[in-house]
């Protein structure tokens, strides 16, 4: 990339909206690259932490609005990404703007854009945050589309009882006090 034309961050959001996986690869590599050695997957995440539209969208809700999926997969992979950032304007998380993408589809379409949902909850994103004006991204579900209904209901239920979950540990013949003698 020549120091003349669009700085990192225009190239990153281009990518994002474009669904542009080379463009967005050459950039992260180029940045990664870029000496101090061993700080460039620090500055890899800087770069698409603080990359934002004018508007306050950062890298995933760009890529969630337009659908990008095979970009989604990419900057999800990237370590140090903040994956629950807000927008400046509404306040929706990627997740919200992943609903309103597949609002936007018609019903045939809908299965095929629930991989752009699917893809964030895998990834972590958290389906419980309200935006400014206190919806979930449940709360967008077009009220015809009970599947995405249904997935967006198991990833809460499945965030509120992960901090239930108790690991069965195998440690050996200790017992407990009422064995002992």
């Amino acid at each position: 990339m020549a120091d003349e034309g669009a700085s990192p961050r225009e190239l990153v959001l281009e990518a994002c909206r474009r669904n542009n996986t080379e463009l967005l690869e050459e950039v992260i590599e180029s940045i990664s690259s870029k000496p101090p050695k061993g700080q460039g997957t620090a500055e890899v995440a800087k770069l698409l932490n603080n990359a934002q539209d004018g508007i306050g969208n950062g890298v995933l809700h760009l890529a969630a609005t337009n659908g990008s999926y095979e970009v989604l997969d990419i900057l999800l992979d990237q370590e140090g990404l903040e994956i629950d950032e807000v927008d400046r304007l509404e306040k929706d998380t990627p997740l919200h703007k992943a609903v309103r993408y597949v609002n936007s589809h018609t019903k045939d379409e809908w299965e095929s854009a629930h991989l752009i949902v699917e893809i964030l909850l895998d990834a972590g994103c958290d389906p419980r945050i309200r935006n400014k004006a206190k919806l979930r991204p449940i709360d967008l579900v077009d009220p015809r589309n009970t599947e995405l209904r249904k997935i967006l209901q198991n990833a809460e239920f499945t965030m509120m009882a992960g901090d239930d979950v108790v690991e069965e540990e195998d440690d050996g013949p200790t017992g407990s006090a009422s064995d002992s003698e």
